[in-house]
């Protein structure tokens, strides 16, 4: 083969060559593209897989017990340890049956005749050798009163006649105590209407219908509106108070109760949604001298207050949740041995050093300001979403160590909206918004006199008694 041949034979195999180099640089640079797409894919899958094998449940973030599909486990709770034995604590009251001094009935069990001879003993004097004592509940029956007027003639001429007490209204109606115990039973025990028949049938002896039990609550609920108006007003008044919601069934609808709520009072409101326009309607002007706790749901934030209070309780939980969903990322872990050393302190603190400077508190915001400015790394996303809204709201983390009446928690909101979860878990949902609404009214004047050291019942009978506005 000459040189022109073989000249032209190396030409077309480079060429060959370069077309497969080509071929090879395309099928690696889809390889790449490939590759990056699966990272990314697989990057995405790993975090979907973590938040499955890491559920959230009441433990770790803001979802009620109900929502858990398993409890979670024992050590992943946020309650430690007390120290203290199970039980009754030292300096405990207890209660132990109450021994009268004068009974009410007492009844002779005297020997008539000698078990071992048969003698009559009849008229033989006795001694006392010992007694017991049985308390017991009489027959319960309803108790009718009849109201009569008459009339008499002066000698003037002139016919006065007397008037009926007032609450006497009809020929036949139920007492106020009856009243009372109705409104008990249904905001305090809550029982439903069918179950509050069955009480007064068989263990009173009065024999009610379901539509006289609900006029009843209607009436009481009348009665107890302007006290119910006034805790409103005082509320709107407090200078610490608790926000929080719940869903709540009326009708086959979801509907929502509302509470706000401090050591001395508790209002809460029934609504039909969760909106900013249920605060704005019963609160126009917020809450100017309040500090408002309470989660970190963006309607609470948006009222006005003093200053806002998130809830440690809510936070903790969350913390425990990112932490759980990534081990190796310990920027949660310190946030919430952060959050924990400040409630600590809070406890220890004396009235007087909430207005002075304290190196701890000033330590423990420094430590705050550094966390909320940590670099997380973006492959912790649900970590740096919690960062990020901390620290939109970081002047609402520690407002509890600079007033004395601000708990870290708002674990006094989530008791008054318990109840309500506890009333449809017993009752099942309200049948209409005027049965939420009485019982809205009915559970605030409850809650505020069981803060107040009273006894339901009786602010319930108080209130019975009045005459409807």
């Amino acid at each position: 083969m000459d040189v022109a041949a073989q000249i032209q034979s190396l030409i077309f195999k480079m060429q060959h060559l370069e077309q497969k180099v080509a071929l090879l640089t395309k099928e690696v640079g889809i390889l790449k593209m490939e590759n990056t797409a699966l990272r990314k894919e697989n990057t995405t899958l790993q975090s979907e897989v973590s938040r499955y094998k890491n559920k959230k449940n009441s433990g770790n973030s803001h979802l009620p017990p109900s929502k858990d599909e398993n409890r979670p486990a024992k050590n992943q709770s946020l309650r430690h340890k007390s120290g203290n034995k199970p039980g009754g604590q030292a300096g405990h009251e207890g209660n132990t049956l109450a021994y009268t001094a004068t009974p009410d009935e007492v009844i002779r069990h005297l020997p008539a005749y000698c078990r071992r001879c048969g003698h009559d003993l009849r008229l033989i004097p006795e001694a006392l050798t010992e007694s017991r004592r049985v308390i017991d509940l009489p027959v319960i029956r309803p108790v009718c009163t009849e109201h009569r007027t008459y009339r008499k003639v002066c000698p003037c001429g002139h016919c006065t006649e007397s008037d009926f007490p007032a609450g006497v209204t009809a020929p036949l109606q139920y007492g106020a105590c009856i009243q009372a115990l109705t409104g008990y039973m249904h905001a305090r025990q809550m029982m439903p209407y069918k179950r509050m028949q069955e009480f007064f049938t068989h263990v009173l002896n009065l024999p009610l219908s379901t539509g006289s039990i609900y006029n009843m609550l209607q009436k009481i609920t009348q009665k107890a509106t302007p006290l119910y108006q006034q805790i409103k007003e005082r509320i709107s008044r407090a200078t610490t108070i608790g926000a929080d919601e719940t869903g709540a069934k009326v009708n086959g609808k979801k509907s929502w109760m509302w509470t706000w709520q401090n050591e001395e009072l508790t209002f809460i409101a029934h609504s039909d949604n969760r909106a900013q326009s249920t605060i704005e309607k019963l609160f126009p002007n917020g809450f100017p001298n309040a500090v408002l706790q309470h989660d970190r749901y963006a309607a609470h934030f948006n009222c006005k207050a003093a200053a806002h209070q998130i809830c440690t309780a809510h936070l903790l939980r969350d913390l425990q949740y990112t932490q759980e969903l990534y081990p190796e990322c310990d920027w949660s872990n310190k946030m919430k041995n952060l959050i924990l050393q400040a409630i600590e302190l809070k406890r220890n603190l004396t009235k007087a050093e909430y207005y002075t400077r304290l190196s701890e508190r000033t330590n423990i915001q420094l430590r705050l300001n550094e966390l909320l400015e940590q670099d997380i790394g973006s492959e912790y996303k649900k970590a740096v979403t919690l960062q990020k809204s901390l620290r939109k709201h970081s002047n609402a983390l520690l407002t509890f160590l600079y007033h004395p009446k601000v708990p870290p928690d708002n674990n006094g909101s989530e008791r008054a909206i318990r109840n309500i979860k506890v009333k449809q878990k017993v009752s099942g949902q309200f049948k209409s918004d005027s049965g939420a609404n009485a019982f809205a009214v009915l559970r605030s004047i409850l809650d505020t006199a069981i803060k107040n050291g009273k006894d339901a019942l009786t602010a319930l009978s108080l209130i019975a008694n009045l005459e409807a506005e």
